[in-house]
């Protein structure tokens, strides 16, 4: 029963031929045998799943079935709030926290009938990560527990490849859906900005959040964006256009699309392996023989991209974090750190002017969103080991990810193959705002020509592993001089902020590229070039 999609399950669920209680205890079991390999879970809430599964057999039984999602196992991110349930966010800071009431998704996924598994793994607050230093310890890819799963939705991740749940709800603010979803061989939506409400999910950035799901197929994911899409007056920046059919749209052939190949992201701003390249060349030669139409496209250098987002996102992780690094600064992990106090070297200038800019990225997009149906490139991956992450290479490159977050139009990352060594490959989709239907269109075309949903990593709960995490790195070696160093110590001075010796190494190490990020921001927009606005209801 852990293998099968949402949508294999809902319809035997709704011709009464499954038990949601019996489908609900077969993941509770599954969890129980395999998370210790894979840490997916920071919490299992069984009883409460098993209530939720019981009531929905009942009305399901008494003819009130409420839709795709009625009895279906499902996960969360850890930074989703849950009325009563523990959300840590993965921190020290929250080990003990407990909400009062349910993030919107988490209220529409209940209204739908869907079941709670549990609270998933996560980088800390959705940013810092792999992290060794936490009261939890990191997931682990299940097709290779030495190997990362991405992130920061890391449990989603790793609990969609290995069975754990059917569907999880993830957040993505500069690829956290999508990298976990390609490094795990599952779908991961990154719907457009404003589609599905962040109320009560915890801010990474306030401009550049989403959240959206991770599944097994695209199918699911368009049931999951079902379930979740729509205005919500409770999020300033929630759209209230109207909600197509998803799952309907899927059927519609994609012959005679027009599909932009973003190829120099992966050629040359962020090279890939050959691996890649192969597996992306054979995914586009699917999708010319279902009938697209493919070429080349540019947009801009995601060096760029990387710029403004990393400039305007971490300037917003830290005002949200400010309180907390004043007083308990300690309880938090040093990859967290590592990344976070770099804003402290950011001023409010570089910011506004990363701002402007973003706009006129936007507004770039216009002729390439009238040409092209939808667009393709490389997706992040394959997944790396857990031991040879470091903090500092957060600040060294750009990602092929982040540009759809400063775009803000949807995006979604899919298995194209695997590595001879048995690891997931992937690529990305993306389409102009609004039209998520599209990218899961184009997804389910390509998944429905390919064979890789029916490989599944290869599980023993019998299996003799090591729960030994990876040594906590040592922070990187500053380059800067003396006169640096003190400038930087009297930033800290004057935020209010106590640092070890290990912080603050870490932090004057990172010096140098934030100092190269922000000098390549434009610096002579017009005067009339306003900011991107986030509020738009």
């Amino acid at each position: 029963m852990h293998y099968l999609t949402i949508a294999e399950a809902s319809r035997q669920i709704a011709a009464k031929k499954l038990s949601p209680v019996e489908l609900t205890q077969a993941f509770l079991d599954r969890i129980a045998a395999l998370n210790p390999q894979l840490n997916a879970y920071l919490l299992v809430t069984a009883d409460h799943a098993l209530k939720q599964a019981k009531q929905a057999e009942q009305e399901i039984a008494s003819g009130n079935y409420r839709g795709p999602m009625h009895g279906i196992p499902y996960a969360l991110k850890d930074i989703y709030c849950t009325a009563g349930i523990r959300t840590t966010c993965h921190s020290r800071t929250l080990e003990n926290y407990v909400p009062a009431s349910d993030a919107t998704t988490v209220a529409k996924l209940t209204q739908s009938g869907a079941v709670l598994l549990g609270k998933l793994s996560t980088h800390e607050f959705a940013h810092g990560g792999p992290s060794f230093d936490l009261p939890w310890p990191a997931a682990r890819n299940p097709w290779s527990r030495d190997h990362a799963t991405g992130g920061s939705s890391s449990g989603s991740g790793a609990a969609g490849a290995a069975g754990l749940a059917m569907g999880s709800m993830g957040s993505d603010t500069g690829g956290s859906i999508r990298n976990p979803a390609a490094l795990c061989g599952l779908i991961g939506l990154k719907p457009t900005y404003g589609l599905v409400s962040r109320s009560g999910v915890y801010t990474n950035s306030f401009s550049y959040d989403h959240a959206g799901p991770l599944t097994w197929t695209a199918e699911d994911a368009a049931i999951m964006l079902q379930a979740v899409a729509g205005h919500d007056p409770k999020d300033p920046a929630s759209a209230s256009g109207p909600i197509p059919d998803y799952r309907a749209a899927l059927n519609s052939p994609i012959e005679g699309m027009r599909i932009g190949i973003v190829r120099h992201l992966y050629e040359s701003d962020v090279p890939t392996p050959d691996v890649v390249k192969k597996a992306l060349e054979a995914a586009y030669d699917v999708l010319r023989d279902l009938g697209a139409i493919l070429e080349d496209v540019a947009i801009r250098p995601a060096q760029q991209y990387h710029d403004v987002k990393i400039t305007g996102a971490e300037s917003e992780l830290y005002a949200v974090h400010e309180p907390a690094l004043r007083t308990q600064l300690h309880n938090f992990g040093e990859d967290f750190l590592g990344r976070t106090l770099g804003a402290l070297m950011i001023s409010s200038a570089d910011y506004m002017q990363a701002s402007r800019q973003r706009r006129k990225m936007i507004a770039d997009m216009a002729p390439i969103y009238a040409k092209y149906d939808a667009l393709i490139t490389a997706g992040p991956g394959p997944a790396g080991r857990l031991d040879a992450w470091r903090t500092i290479a957060f600040w060294q490159k750009a990602s092929l990810t982040t540009p759809f977050n400063v775009l803000g139009c949807p995006a979604l990352a899919q298995c194209i193959g695997f590595t001879p060594e048995g690891l997931p490959l992937s690529m990305q989709i993306a389409a102009r705002p609004f039209d998520d239907a599209t990218t899961l269109r184009v997804a389910h075309a390509y998944e429905s020509a390919t064979p890789w949903r029916a490989r599944r990593p290869a599980l023993d709960p019998d299996a003799v592993f090591s729960t030994e995490q990876p040594p906590i790195p040592e922070p990187e070696k500053a380059t800067i001089g003396q006169k640096r160093r003190d400038e930087i110590a009297a930033l800290v001075l004057r935020a209010g902020l106590t640092l070890n010796e290990r912080h603050f190494e870490q932090l004057c190490a990172t010096a140098p590229y934030i100092d190269d990020m922000t000098g390549r921001l434009e610096r002579d927009p017009a005067f009339h070039d306003e900011p991107s606005n986030i509020f738009i209801a």
